[in-house]
């Protein structure tokens, strides 16, 4: 096992994209409140009030929004857990950087081709297996890594 230090650029660079993923995630809930307000549709009564909106769950745009989100909420988490145990492999610092970046990229145009300007497949399906195959392949290599050390 590779000892995990701040000073190594692999290390840096995972920090970066988790930050931006975590940055990224936490966006999503003002963007699906800015859509409720918007279309004037929410999910409580008392909020409806206020807004001088209805209670309505089925709204196309807001449901698109939450649905990205809740696809954030399954893979970004994998992603920061499989990325820090990747770094104990001891990977290549630009191999590294690589992956943890198309992980980010294909998130990013994942919520933009689904929830922000809605594209037609394949481009969400891309941009989800983009960052499926980061996790997979972090998750298998982890995998042989500490198979082969025992």
């Amino acid at each position: 096992m590779v000892a995990i230090s701040l000073d190594n650029p692999a290390v840096q660079s995972y920090i970066v994209y988790t930050a931006i993923l975590a940055v990224k995630l936490l966006l999503m809930s003002p963007l699906t409140g800015f859509s409720r307000v918007k279309r004037g549709v929410f999910a409580n009564e008392e909020d409806a009030k206020k807004g001088g909106g209805k209670v309505k769950f089925d709204d196309p745009v807001v449901e698109r929004i939450r649905r990205a989100h809740l696809n954030d909420l399954e893979n970004i988490p994998a992603f920061w857990v499989l990325g820090l145990l990747y770094l104990t492999t001891g990977p290549a610092t630009a191999w590294a950087t690589l992956l943890f970046r198309v992980f980010t990229i294909s998130r990013i145009i994942h919520t933009i081709v689904y929830a922000i300007v809605p594209l037609p497949q394949p481009a969400r399906g891309l941009a989800f297996m983009g960052a499926a195959f980061v996790n997979l392949y972090m998750g298998a290599q982890v995998i042989m890594y500490y198979i082969t050390a025992i």
